[in-house]
């Protein structure tokens, strides 16, 4: 586990530096393209990657060193080719784009799969108390606007056509009440079903990645 973490840190950080334009007019002047192939490869770049850098590099007139970027990459991507980067990839929901060998991927994709499954179901328990927090959010602000026009209600000096209104606002309060209330106890339900199947998947999957 605290390999898996700390290659999780390591790819944040080059994720971090990536950004929109892959590379800035001092890593571009600097030229270390050797260091930049090792960093693409080490996160699972594709190849085009070094386009971007191309792209990014040429309003400075710098073109990349393709033999020193290249024979880098192939450094990073033994890095990033293993079977317990495969399971944090898949589980952090982190695309792959077929970048490993052959030999490499028989351990590295079945990793990465059941990575994804995990992702899978720990993503449907984060909606589902999502949804019922945002259920409860509303019933608690559906009972104060009741609360508010109820005593309202209660004010002296109304005219008719005002308590008629307040009673036709209390009605349309207490239909969204119950709505929420609803959905309330559908999102509770579902959060129970995910739950249980997160439970199960990480029970039949994690014991080989030390998840439990």
């Amino acid at each position: 586990m605290k390999v898996l973490i700390a290659a999780a840190a390591a790819a944040a950080g080059v994720l971090l530096l990536s950004g929109c334009a892959t590379m800035n007019e001092d890593q571009c002047m600097v030229g270390d393209w050797g260091g930049q192939g090792w960093r693409d490869g080490a996160a699972g770049y594709p190849t085009s990657r070094v386009d971007d850098h191309a792209k990014a590099c040429a309003k400075y007139g710098v073109a990349p060193n393709m033999s020193a970027y290249l024979a880098s990459r192939e450094d990073g991507l033994r890095t990033y080719c293993t079977w317990e980067n495969g399971f944090r990839q898949g589980r952090q929901g982190n695309s792959y784009h077929g970048v490993c060998a052959p030999a490499e991927e028989r351990d590295f994709v079945p990793a990465y799969e059941d990575g994804r499954r995990i992702h899978s179901v720990e993503q449907a328990v984060s909606a589902a108390q999502s949804a019922l927090n945002s259920a409860i959010s509303r019933i608690d602000d559906r009972e104060d606007k009741l609360d508010a026009k109820e005593r309202e209600l209660r004010q002296e000096g109304l005219s008719n056509e005002d308590r008629e209104r307040i009673r036709n606002r209390i009605r349309e309060v207490r239909g969204e009440l119950r709505d929420a209330r609803r959905d309330a106890r559908q999102a509770e339900e579902n959060l129970r079903y995910a739950e249980i199947e997160a439970r199960a998947t990480i029970s039949a999957i994690g014991g080989r990645y030390g998840v439990w």
